[in-house]
């Protein structure tokens, strides 16, 4: 079975790059002390210990994902802002790009009994449509330990290049077993998955994604035409502006406000004051779309 290269702290730039180009993951080793990830935990553990479980197969029946972390923890900042991963995320996203920008922030929380996620590609969130380059440099960094018997990431070391529809046999997998306070750093290029929580004890980690600064629209949409005055324009304007789903996962918010005073994940469609149902990652037809890049059908 294949290994994940483990790095001690203070590994510079081009070690961490150079483990990222020959297997496509990393984990850097104590990373953070102790008393960081209590200090982060008394600040996030309100708004997870109020989310609810996922509502599919893909996000997970037994786990939680709490977002807006940027505006609810001073430490995730930090983390967010951390030089030496901005530094290896700049160089390594630098032949795409002149700008990274942050992708995502999310406390993952995988409870007891829940199964293996599906194994996958980050840059799916995309479609196929990126695969001749690398748009994504991410990293989970561990406020629990983590085992292979509670959950920890499944990792397919070397498969950045092999093709999407890949069949991904067992003993290509490991897991990034780490201690709280670790790094797992892997790209949007390599196949990878939540593992099964077969343990008493939650999984709890911080994904913390970057991108390439030009995965976005040119013009600042959410900016030009905020909520407040799109909320006036025809469905058809609104979802050209994007506040609507792209695909699977990709364009829903947390909204803002007090624990559990909302759900966690909703459409950009309830900004503007919209009323659906439809919280979650997506609804079902984006649910089909993600089931046909998962089984490589086009049809």
């Amino acid at each position: 079975m294949p290994q994940i290269q483990h790095l001690p702290p203070n590994a510079d730039t081009e070690t961490v790059l150079a483990a990222l180009k020959k297997a496509g993951a990393v984990i850097v080793d104590d990373l953070i002390s102790p008393e960081f990830v209590e200090a982060l935990r008394k600040e996030t553990d309100p708004y997870m210990n109020h989310t609810s479980n996922g509502q599919d197969g893909f996000s997970g029946y037994k786990t939680t994902r709490t977002g807006g972390l940027m505006t609810r923890s001073p430490k995730c900042r930090d983390l967010i802002e951390h030089a030496g991963i901005l530094d290896a995320c700049r160089a390594y996203l630098s032949p795409f790009c002149e700008r990274v920008q942050l992708h995502l922030t999310q406390i993952i929380r995988i409870r007891p009994g829940e199964k293996a996620q599906p194994i996958h590609r980050d840059r799916w969130a995309w479609g196929r449509h990126l695969a001749h380059i690398e748009p994504q440099f991410n990293t989970i960094w561990a406020l629990t330990d983590f085992t292979a018997e509670n959950g920890a990431t499944q990792v397919v070391p070397g498969s950045t290049s092999w093709p999407d529809d890949k069949k991904i046999e067992p003993d290509q997998i490991t897991q990034a077993q780490m201690k709280a306070g670790s790094v797992l750093i892997y790209t949007g290029s390599v196949f990878h998955g939540g593992g099964s929580n077969a343990s008493d004890g939650d999984r709890i980690g911080v994904n913390i994604t970057y991108a390439l600064g030009w995965l976005r629209q040119e013009e600042n949409q959410y900016l030009s035409c905020p909520p407040e005055l799109a909320k006036d324009l025809s469905p058809a304007l609104q979802e050209l502006a994007g506040y609507a789903m792209g695909q699977y996962a990709l364009g829903y918010y947390t909204p803002p406000g007090a624990p559990g005073e909302s759900a966690e994940i909703m459409p950009p469609q309830f900004a503007l004051g919209v009323d659906t149902k439809n919280s979650g990652l997506g609804g079902v037809g984006d649910q089909a779309a993600l089931a046909r890049a998962l089984n490589n059908d086009d049809r």
